[in-house]
């Protein structure tokens, strides 16, 4: 059984995203969490938040161990980009892509034994 949660529309390019999603990829919930509490960049709030949303939604939904709980998969797609322009010399303007991002946590139970 597993449970996932999503964060949709965060406001961090995927590529950045992904450089903090593959230091916990597969390990256990409370180590993930941890990495990602001294991990200094700014990817690391909003995917902490989706781990602990996955793991409320398994001990919600499907009555699972939080403390058995590992990161089965996480994945970063790319959400819309958002263009901007901005303004340079001569007249001219240059176009700004403000990439989002989509995060996806899927977390399950280890099985022992």
């Amino acid at each position: 059984m597993d449970a996932r949660a999503i964060a949709r529309y965060i406001w961090i390019s995927p590529r950045k995203v992904r450089q903090v999603a593959n230091l916990i990829k597969g390990k256990p919930v409370s180590e993930a969490l941890s990495i990602l509490r001294f991990t200094p960049k700014k990817a690391a709030l909003p995917i902490a938040k989706v781990v602990r949303s996955a793991v409320a939604n398994a001990e919600h939904n499907y009555n699972m161990n939080p403390d058995d709980l590992y990161i089965k998969k996480i994945c970063v797609d790319e959400g819309p980009i958002f263009k901007r322009y901005r303004p340079r010399a001569r007249g001219r303007a240059d176009l700004k892509r403000r990439r989002t991002s989509h995060i996806t946590v899927v977390v399950a139970e280890r099985k022992e034994g």
